[in-house]
């Protein structure tokens, strides 16, 4: 055993703070000794330096209790006892925290860019994420249910088998930090629902903890359907550490199939697992004491505002509001079509009194519209995004209508050609269908 003067020289910066933790908060030693469950004369000790504290979680949260300790101070004393984060703080208590996080996920424009909660739920974005993938303003987005249950997710991602592979392995990875979560559990059940997931899921065991620095071809619809390099960068929020604050920046793709945007081999990241015991401890040291957060103060990076009225607003006193359109978007969506600024204004009951509002392009609502639905309401107000997408003079906008006529016109005729073929084959035809 090392001499009591060892002991004192080792631990007394812990006991100097555990004793000014103490008279900041006007107590005696006494009532501290009691929280902790031992007698005076051992806490003495261990404030003075002489005895090694050795706190367990629940004694940590007892002193923290009757010390009335900050969030900062409480993370310390945990860190220095037992080695574990204290558990995130709410962000409903730091209204500033809100703030911060919507001008950090505001200032990365033009970079695509969202905030996820552990489960990756989307909590917040910015106008490029809107812009690019609107599907993160539907209720309940969701990354990795949208990557692997919808054909725009499957049509998203080039080589769509090794990304789901790899979203298979992040949900095993986070089956060992927190599997009893409901809302993990219900997520893993809906992709296995797709038969060739759920063949992944039983055929590759391996494990990964997230997606940073993976760089992969992507193709976006609102784009045109044009092709994107594509290269993924995570953080943890340090106030948030069960959240991802991910950067996507973008370049258009060159047609390499050898080599990434990054110089890197193409596709290096579909042979990466976290399968190592240390990997896996760190990911759960990190995330072990972290609540799932998905506070609605913080529930986006767009404006927000407390009403539909405000929030369509925002359009001007010329906005025409698109109710048809709105309730195929989601039951609590609302846009507002912004002649003056040319542009929609949609917005998002995340929660009552909180309507977070995102500015658009046209063809953004135009590409999420299903050509089924334009009937009677829905088909006048598509008239009008549609007529706000081309260009404002008259004469510019019939000549780009012509161009988009003359396009559908070779499309319909090859379309045309291929059914005949079809019906030549021995294909049986419907009465509606004609070739001309």
């Amino acid at each position: 055993m090392l001499p009591t003067g060892q002991f004192a020289g080792q631990y007394m910066g812990f006991g100097g703070m555990l004793k000014r933790w103490r008279k900041a908060a006007g107590i005696t030693q006494p009532p501290v000794a009691r929280a902790l469950g031992m007698c005076v004369r051992k806490y003495r000790d261990i404030e003075t330096g002489a005895m090694p504290p050795r706190f367990s979680k629940a004694q940590c949260d007892a002193l923290a209790a009757v010390l009335k300790l900050d969030s900062d101070d409480r993370h310390a004393l945990l860190l220095y006892n037992v080695g574990a984060y204290v558990r995130a703080t709410a962000p409903e208590s730091h209204p500033e925290l809100a703030r911060a996080l919507r001008l950090l996920i505001d200032r990365q424009m033009p970079s695509p860019t969202y905030l996820s909660d552990r489960n990756w739920n989307i909590l917040a974005y910015n106008q490029a994420m809107a812009e690019l993938w609107p599907w993160v303003m539907e209720p309940r987005a969701n990354l990795i249910r949208w990557a692997l249950t919808t054909a725009e997710g499957r049509a998203t991602y080039h080589d769509w088998h090794k990304h789901a592979a790899v979203f298979v392995r992040m949900l095993r990875f986070a089956e060992t930090t927190h599997g009893d979560d409901p809302d993990l559990q219900e997520l893993i059940a809906d992709v296995k629902k797709n038969p060739e997931v759920l063949q992944i899921w039983e055929s590759d065991t391996g494990r990964v903890e997230h997606r940073d620095g993976h760089v992969f071809l992507a193709t976006v619809p609102t784009l045109g359907y044009k092709t994107i390099e594509i290269v993924s960068h995570v953080a943890y929020p340090a106030i948030m550490p069960d959240c991802r604050f991910v950067v996507m920046t973008w370049v258009e793709a060159e047609g390499d199939a050898q080599r990434d945007a990054l110089g890197g081999p193409r596709n290096a990241w579909a042979d990466e697992t976290h399968n190592t015991a240390r990997e896996r401890h760190r990911a759960q040291e990190r995330i072990a004491e972290a609540d799932r957060l998905r506070s609605d103060a913080v529930g986006t990076a767009r404006l927000v505002v407390n009403s539909a009225d405000k929030a369509a607003a925002r359009a001007g006193e010329d906005g025409i509001r698109l109710p048809a359109i709105s309730r195929l978007m989601g039951p609590d969506a609302q846009l507002t079509l912004s002649p003056s600024k040319r542009n929609v204004v949609w917005a998002v009951e995340e929660s009552p009194g909180y309507w977070g509002v995102t500015e658009v392009s046209p063809l953004t609502v135009i590409a999420r519209v299903p050509w089924e639905a334009l009937e009677g309401e829905c088909f006048a107000e598509m008239k009008r995004l549609v007529r706000l997408a081309l260009p404002a003079e008259p004469e510019a906008a019939a000549a780009r209508i012509g161009e988009l006529i003359g396009e559908r016109d070779v499309e319909q005729r090859v379309l045309r050609a291929v059914l005949g073929e079809l019906w030549a084959d021995g294909a049986p035809s419907k009465p509606h269908c004609q070739v001309a």
